[in-house]
């Protein structure tokens, strides 16, 4: 169930360190209107006592947007959430999921899912902070921790502090001896185990995250969860959102074409080269739109190759866009 002032949070895209700027999530909003939307994560410090704009920065049309924060010290979440509600975010995410061993050693991320009672001050300080629903991301375990008597009682535990929302990443997470990237792939996904505390916790909000690679794989978990997130799937070929507001959402469908959506981004992209944004800020994040047609490598060896051209602007991507042979156009 939706509440009131709350996102839909049916479909969204992940949260990805240094992919999903402000530049990506503008570029995925040309694609879908509905998808719900998070910032990279960005940690306390950087907002608290760094440049807040630099971070939290978005344009209108991103929304609905929500702002993941890494922290764990509660009165630093606290005043970076009333940054974040004042800049304007629809949600507050709280990282309890990245393995990075640089993540773990500042004692934020996956790590902290060995400390409920310390997860739980922070939500509850979040939320005393704002009136935005405040979110947890987690996986279903770390290192030695991965019963699911350990990962129900982190989830009884945080929800008793204002928690309706977890986000669950369906793989434990080793804090040593994997990277970020083995951790998403060695060990294996427990989608059971995602379902069984949707089932133990009916009054919660549990969304899926892990391992989902399509509309049509994000609509069999919707039969039974209330939300499906899907990560670098996403990234990578960015057109499988294409059918996402009229498939998960019963609204308009998408573009008619990726051609449309390049038109679509033009002024954006004016204006920002304009500002002096370098276009590569911008056209990296979408290298893959043209994923599967002719010419797709061509658009992609032509993005490479003109857009850190000193003065390079719109008029790249355009010429990129023209090596593209025209795609039936979407029903």
């Amino acid at each position: 169930m939706i509440l009131p002032n709350e996102p839909d949070r049916r479909l969204s895209v992940a949260p990805m360190m240094e992919w999903t700027d402000r530049h990506c999530r503008v570029f995925l909003r040309a694609i879908t209107k509905h998808t719900l939307l998070y910032t990279e994560m960005v940690h306390t410090g950087a907002i608290l006592r760094g440049d807040p704009e630099r971070h939290l920065g978005h344009d209108p049309v991103e929304h609905p947007l929500a702002l993941q924060l890494g922290g764990s010290d509660p009165a630093d979440l606290a005043a970076a959430a009333r940054i974040g509600r004042d800049h304007g975010y629809d949600e507050i995410n709280l990282n309890v999921g990245c393995p990075s061993e640089r993540v773990s050693a500042g004692r934020f991320g996956a790590c902290l899912m060995a400390e409920p009672g310390l997860v739980a001050d922070c939500v509850s300080a979040m939320a005393e902070a704002t009136d935005l629903p405040v979110t947890v991301k987690s996986r279903i375990g770390i290192d030695d921790q991965d019963s699911y008597e350990e990962l129900a009682t982190f989830v009884e535990t945080v929800a008793a502090r204002g928690c309706r929302t977890f986000i669950v990443h369906a793989r434990k997470a080793w804090l040593s001896g994997l990277s970020p990237k083995q951790n998403r792939e060695v060990p294996p996904l427990r989608y059971d185990i995602v379902g069984r505390i949707k089932d133990d916790f009916p009054k919660l909000e549990i969304i899926l995250n892990g391992g989902v690679n399509s509309l049509i794989e994000a609509e069999q978990h919707l039969s039974a969860l209330a939300g499906v997130m899907i990560g670098r799937a996403a990234y990578h070929d960015p057109w499988i959102l294409r059918d996402a507001d009229r498939q998960i959402f019963g609204g308009e469908a998408g573009p008619r074409s990726r051609h449309a959506v390049i038109d679509e981004l033009l002024p954006y992209i004016e204006a920002k080269c304009a500002a002096g944004v370098p276009l590569p800020r911008m056209t990296r994040h979408m290298i893959g739109l043209f994923n599967g047609l002719p010419g797709a490598r061509a658009w992609r060896r032509h993005l490479s190759e003109n857009a850190y051209s000193k003065g390079a602007g719109p008029e790249v991507l355009l010429a990129a866009a023209a090596l593209v042979s025209a795609e039936r156009t979407a029903a």
